[in-house]
């Protein structure tokens, strides 16, 4: 795709000459039907073209999870059309601002791109089906009830006469939108459940594939920036002559008062005078933080009188005192960038005319919503005038949620108007200015009674909140629900315990935290599987069944549990030095769970040869993309658990690239082996939920390996060595 196709991206073009849109009214939607296929309807999810191509627009953001593909899987069951024939393209944020938000929210985080979709996306791939079998009936003269759709072609019963969707889509477009139409039982799925093969696959593999980051515009200039290295810091002064001269140099330009931008001809140019610009900087109080007194403070919280309560049932405290033994532990991880293998970056023109000042950028975003507000914001333009041409993501994970990427594109474009400006963060920036999982601890404690059986669980999270940080208002009564993700009442695995208490004392810290892939799924299921494993072995009791005794009253984390074991073969023999370790957890809606087989050598080296997970998502789209997800969740989820961490150093990062964020390689990965057991019903999360046991799992498994307790990640701050 050349660089100027990425400007027919929208609602507008993509309704091409010969094409016919079919759509189906969403609610607070009020959808116009164009009878020549035009660009002004509301509610349009399909464009059938004359060939029988099915275009399937899509609202949500493709980062690698399989969502571009998942939701024309959706629709194009409902619609009854051959899959040969389905295509994908993006709709366009300031399409759905135009037409009243017909296509709903755009985000796609917290494993909702399909789940959150599924209602409204089948609904209009059953409507437009049934547009078309009146076009046929009409066309025929017969009744609705004598005709059927399969495979894009409509046929009538009696006579066996049919016609292509292709030769139809013109006068199904200019029909009116049916209210009564029903989706598919689950039964009647053809599509849905199958495991297709992804839409993006081979312009990504072909190189064909436009990312964010290779946007090419005649006349277009890059830009490099440079943000205060403290959080809260602010630019004093730079001396521009000193680069001015320097090869390529168009502009040195502030965005605020913490943010220097170099414009060049070439990033290059740009990043290498960047470096080269004297820049003083008041760091201002934070400078003098550091990791060992951020530490500090969430120990404070550890014993606190004072916490927010997430999830209590029993009495906790009576249930202690009467306990036959206590246990405790405290557990710890820290903060963690994204790490996106495409830095943040946006391309923005800035321009003036007679219908006024508008904006339009070029961005990879997981809100193109949001995106479109940032850029609307930074370039003081109505939002009616901003365009937003949206890419698919070269890593997301929650980063790519956040605009400030895309404010900065934008006022650096409108310092130089009519030049279309790509800024690019460098590695470093992108590393040492990210919005981190937060950094928490989590002191947990236990009563058992005679027999070993938990009769009490108190689990204190001390740490910072992301919700305080980027949305205060989502606070209930200065708790963050968010803190408690995977031990809510509806997630908690552990109900038959009698006495639980779930709090968290909130200790936050000028370091800007965000959502992470799982966000607080990863530590809380760490802790609370680790230390249910410390209790397991404490008792001299198998730590499968010892689960399976506290989970009597939860039959989905059980089938799941159980599903996983019977895959491991649990308790059979593995070769010698070779241990298993166990873990579950609910989030996003899924029940997961996970056992890794690993072995540690004489001098520590750990070797992770096995793991097989298994899910409940309730149900699957594609099997394929549920498999990729879960494996991609554990290059994510280990390689965080073994390597990654960002520490704070004279209150910066102190890590700025992959030599000293760490991340896993492709050669030590483990085989990994998936368990699919959708129990239908409910539609669960796939992005997220099995990144939760990937460190628990290994972790537990290496305590039976060497007899040590890790309590505290990443791993290569501890001592592997056998006990």
């Amino acid at each position: 795709m050349g660089s100027l196709s990425l400007q027919r991206r929208g609602f507008i073009a993509s309704a091409v000459a010969g094409a016919f849109s079919l759509g189906w009214g969403i609610p607070g939607a009020n959808p116009a039907q164009a009878a020549d296929g035009g660009a002004s309807e509301v509610g349009i999810w399909a464009v059938i073209h004359p060939d029988d191509t099915v275009v399937v627009r899509i609202a949500r953001s493709e980062m690698g999870q399989g969502t571009f593909t998942g939701l024309a899987q959706l629709v194009a069951d409902e619609l009854d059309a051959d899959w040969k024939f389905v295509r994908a393209e993006y709709i366009s944020p300031h399409a759905n601002l135009a037409s009243k938000r017909a296509w709903g929210d755009m985000s796609t985080g917290g494993s909702r791109g399909i789940r959150g979709s599924v209602e409204y996306v089948r609904k209009g791939g059953a409507v437009a089906r049934a547009m078309l079998i009146s076009a046929a009936a009409q066309r025929w003269g017969v009744p609705v009830s004598e005709c059927k759709a399969a495979m894009s072609v409509v046929t009538h019963t009696p006579t066996g006469r049919s016609l292509r969707y292709g030769e139809l889509a013109a006068d199904a477009a200019k029909l009116p939108v049916p209210t009564d139409t029903k989706v598919k039982d689950p039964s009647q799925w053809t599509i849905i459940g199958q495991p297709k093969k992804r839409l993006d696959t081979v312009d990504k593999l072909s190189g064909k594939q436009i990312f964010a980051i290779d946007v090419a515009l005649p006349g277009m200039l890059c830009a490099a920036v440079a943000q205060c290295p403290v959080f809260g810091g602010k630019l004093v002064r730079f001396d521009a002559a000193k680069i001015e001269k320097m090869p390529g140099v168009r502009h040195v330009l502030t965005l605020d008062d913490q943010t220097v931008a170099v414009v060049a001809d070439k990033f290059y140019f740009a990043k290498t005078a960047l470096a080269a610009l004297p820049i003083v900087w008041d760091e201002g109080p934070n400078a003098k933080v550091s990791s060992a007194s951020i530490a500090e403070l969430l120990k404070t919280g550890l014993d606190a009188k004072e916490a927010g309560l997430g999830q209590k049932f029993g009495d906790v405290e009576a249930g202690m005192a009467k306990a036959a033994r206590t246990i405790e532990a405290v557990y710890s991880t820290p903060f963690l960038s994204h790490a996106c293998l495409e830095p943040m970056n946006c391309t923005a023109l800035y321009t003036k005319d007679d219908a006024g000042d508008r904006v339009e950028i070029w961005v990879a975003s997981q809100s193109g919503d949001a995106s479109l507000a940032a850029a609307g914001e930074a370039g003081g333009v109505k939002l009616s005038n901003v365009k937003v041409n949206k890419l698919h993501l070269g890593g997301g994970f929650g980063r790519r949620g956040q605009q400030d990427f895309t404010r900065q594109a934008v006022l650096i474009a409108k310092q130089i108007p009519g030049v279309p400006v790509k800024m690019i963060w460098t590695r470093e920036e992108d590393m040492q200015h990210d919005f981190y999982r937060p950094i928490t601890m989590a002191k947990m404690k236990a009563g058992l009674d005679a027999d070993g059986n938990v009769t009490s669980l108190h689990a204190r999270i001390s740490g910072q909140s992301i919700r305080a940080y980027l949305q205060p208002s989502a606070l209930v009564n200065g708790v963050d629900p968010a803190q408690f993700q995977g031990w809510a009442a509806d997630e908690f695995g552990y109900m038959a315990i009698p006495n639980v208490l779930i709090d968290h004392a909130m200790r936050n810290t000028h370091v800007p935290v965000g959502f992470w892939r799982g966000v607080n799924t990863n530590q809380n299921a760490f802790y609370m599987e680790c230390f249910i494993d410390e209790l397991a072995h404490a008792t001299g009791k198998d730590p499968v069944a010892f689960r399976r005794a506290m989970m009597s009253k939860n039959p989905k984390h059980l089938a799941v549990l159980n599903a996983v074991v019977e895959k491991a073969d649990w308790g059979s023999k593995l070769p010698e030095g070779v241990f298993r370790g166990v873990a579950q957890n609910m989030g996003y809606g899924s029940y997961t769970a996970a056992v890794a087989e690993v072995s540690v050598s004489p001098k520590g080296v750990l070797k992770i040869h096995r793991i097989v997970a298994s899910t409940d998502p309730g149900y699957v789209v594609n099997p394929d993309q549920v498999v990729a997800q879960v494996e991609g969740s554990f290059v994510y989820g280990l390689g965080a658990a073994l390597y990654s961490e960002n520490t704070i150093e004279n209150g910066r990062i102190a890590e700025g690239n992959f030599d000293t964020y760490e991340v896993m390689r492709l050669a030590e990965f483990p085989k990994v082996e998936t368990v699919i057991v959708p129990s239908g019903g409910f539609w669960g999360g796939v992005g997220e939920p099995t990144i939760a046991v990937a460190a628990p799992a290994v972790m537990n498994a290496i305590f039976a390996a060497t007899g040590k307790r890790i309590r505290s990640l990443p791993l290569k701050d501890q001592d592997l060595k056998r006990a």
